[in-house]
């Protein structure tokens, strides 16, 4: 009998613990939260720092229709903590949080899209919610923030480096030749000419691959048409500025470009993870002068 006693008592404080973690609170501004997990000694978020989080955001008018979700995409969100914009706001919240705290916010989407001067879009309900559910991952001064970019990237080129070597060899790749900054090219058919030149406008088709074969983009995905722009003015991943000027009219080959002349670390994309290395298919249409 004494066993079940403390057995149940037990359970009863697991369930006061869980119904506690769902608990809303209400701040002195407005701001509804629950907040899942805290650490009181942990790293608190000062204005100006730079937070790695996953977050899911959802809007409660249609109920809980999903805006963002990092932790699908795998690649957390890093934000620079700014001053609350209004009462009961998202930045508000975030000033609560410790390294390694997770909660959910609930902001007023009629006063964020209002202070933003932007209308509500047509998915969000007047008077709804955004639900903002967060896993703070880690909190950085910029200093911290920068040395610990430059200790990433650095290591990165070394990972990139082996995995294209790999690829290469995996796929029986004999003909594929490296630039000093670590673009790889693959000429399949060679074109005639002269090459194009920085300030040219190039028209190109693509598809872009990840190393896996999934394919994340393409000329085809975008109406067939060929993509034009002017090469080597920074409207494009580096890796494009840089392979795209050995390509003459007419070339068909593949540019597999190490994520520090991709994207990085800084996806655009649920479909493109954080550090990928990505592989393109291009064939040079035509350039000519601006």
């Amino acid at each position: 009998m004494m066993f079940r006693k403390l057995t149940f008592l037990a359970l009863a404080s697991v369930l006061f613990i869980a119904c506690d973690k769902n608990k809303v609170t209400v701040t002195d501004s407005g701001l509804k939260y629950q907040m899942h997990d805290h650490n009181e000694k942990g790293k608190k978020a000062k204005l100006g720092d730079i937070l790695t989080m996953h977050l899911l955001l959802k809007v409660t008018n249609p109920k809980d229709s999903v805006m963002n979700d990092t932790y699908k995409g795998g690649t957390p969100l890093k934000v620079v903590l700014q001053p609350s914009a209004f009462k009961g706001s998202f930045e508000e919240g975030l000033a609560m949080l410790a390294e390694g705290d997770s909660a959910t916010f609930f902001v007023s989407a009629d006063s964020l899209f209002g202070k933003a001067m932007q209308p509500l879009p047509a998915f969000v309900g007047k008077g709804s919610d955004l639900k903002f559910t967060v896993k703070l991952l880690k909190v950085q001064n910029k200093d911290e923030f920068m040395k610990a970019m430059e200790t990433h990237k650095a290591d990165q080129v070394k990972t990139d480096a082996k995995l294209i070597a790999d690829y290469l060899a995996k796929n029986k790749i004999t003909n594929a030749q490296t630039t000093a900054s670590g673009l790889t090219y693959i000429i399949k058919k060679a074109g005639s000419g002269p090459l194009p030149q920085k300030g040219n406008v190039v028209s190109v088709t693509y598809t872009g691959k990840l190393m896996n074969g999934t394919i994340f983009d393409s000329t085809d995905k975008n109406g067939g048409q060929p993509f034009q722009f002017p090469v080597g003015q920074g409207q494009v991943v580096p890796g494009w500025d840089e392979g795209l000027l050995l390509l003459s009219k007419g070339t068909v080959a593949t540019l597999i470009l190490p994520s520090g002349l991709a994207y990085g670390t800084q996806s655009p994309a649920a479909t493109i993870p954080e550090d990928a290395i990505l592989v393109f298919d291009i064939e040079m249409k035509d350039f000519k002068k601006q």
